[in-house]
């Protein structure tokens, strides 16, 4: 039986943690025209589950979780290297911390994505998906940054304690989807600090444009269900392009934005968390491929969504194995930096395939 301070523990600080309530994010969403009935809707017909999917089906769930599950873990610890910031930073690169936090540098400014630095991603500290390595750096070492952008309030994308000790030690404003704005403001970032945008809005921070671009997926932290914006986004400096892709489903709207806001140098888009329950809103690795020949006729693949969190059923190490194989065929250049490397865009990239050695 549960204890009770057990019980305390795992529901101490929820309510903060969930975020702001729909009477609170409504007044800033309800202006989108992609906003109705009181939720946001994807431009494909989607869903987030499709009951009776593939061999096990819905009925099986709890099945695929006793036998499935298992197998989201490496045998050996996942290595860490150590993070490489320079002064300045770079014309094109990349730093995955794990997961779908990234440091991007184009043309001189960076850019951090998607950060979640707390061991569970859940409102809880105590219950939910737990890391499967520690992070590479504490946020506190992290460079000074021109832009913090997240792509959807998801737990495993958007973390009250991370925003909070980023409040705190950078001074660069949030640049977030439609609604976002009032979790933040809940967890008490400034106002002059957030800026909302919705799909095809953009702004400037000095020579780099951030754009709000469109994602497949859903939003909500509890009963707040598709209230606020999902999205990817693309940052565009006077010479170098980045897309990244935070959390999606196959669009073939990746092909309009790669002839709006491309051809990117560098794409970052999400491998794992795939299931034929949910084909939808989660790209598997083959069809990440199509999406980065629709965003750059060349450019490199650093794939994100894998290795730090288990979220499906599907083995660990599969994505980026399927992901080799497939891009292999079509002749795209993968990336795959363990968590804590740096990759420069502008350097001949070599292919270490550490995740091989894990089992």
């Amino acid at each position: 039986m549960l204890s009770g301070a057990w019980l305390a523990r795992a529901t101490w600080g929820l309510p903060s943690a969930i975020g702001a309530r729909r009477v609170h994010i409504t007044p800033y969403a309800a202006g989108s025209p992609r906003y109705r009935d009181r939720r946001f809707h994807n431009s494909d017909p989607s869903s987030s589950y499709v009951p009776g999917r593939g061999e096990k089906g819905q009925q099986n769930m709890f099945v695929s979780l006793v036998t499935e599950r298992g197998k989201g873990k490496p045998q050996r610890p996942i290595p860490l290297a150590p993070p490489i910031a320079p002064v300045d930073a770079g014309e094109l690169a990349v730093t995955w911390y794990g997961h779908s936090s990234v440091l991007v540098e184009v043309d001189g400014y960076r850019v951090l994505a998607d950060p979640v630095w707390s061991n569970r991603v859940s409102p809880s500290s105590v219950v939910g998906p737990a890391r499967l390595h520690p992070t590479p750096v504490e946020l506190t070492d992290l460079p000074q940054v021109d832009a913090i952008v997240i792509s959807h309030d998801h737990y495993d994308h958007l973390d009250k304690a991370t925003v909070q000790k980023l409040a705190a030690a950078q001074s660069a404003p949030f640049v977030v989807p439609l609604g976002i704005g009032a979790h933040l403001r809940k967890w008490r970032v400034p106002e002059d600090r957030i800026i909302e945008l919705d799909w095809d809005e953009q702004t400037n921070i000095g020579g780099l444009t951030v754009t709000c671009t469109e994602a497949r997926h859903f939003s909500g932290r509890g009963l707040t269900r598709d209230s606020t914006q999902w999205a990817s986004w693309a940052f565009a400096g006077p010479v170098r392009r980045v897309f990244f892709g935070g959390d999606t489903g196959y669009t073939p709207k990746f092909a309009e934005i790669g002839r709006n806001y491309g051809p990117f140098d560098l794409t970052l888009l999400p491998v794992g968390a795939y299931d034929v329950r949910w084909p939808d809103i989660h790209m598997n690795p083959e069809e990440a491929v199509t999406a980065h020949i629709d965003l750059t006729a060349s450019g490199i693949f650093v794939p994100i969504h894998w290795a730090t969190f288990n979220l499906a059923f599907h083995p660990w190490s599969e994505p980026i194995v399927r992901l080799h194989a497939a891009a292999q065929d079509v002749g795209v250049q993968v990336a795959v930096p363990m968590p804590g490397q740096r990759i420069d865009g502008t350097r001949t990239l070599h292919d270490d395939r550490w995740w091989a050695r894990l089992g």
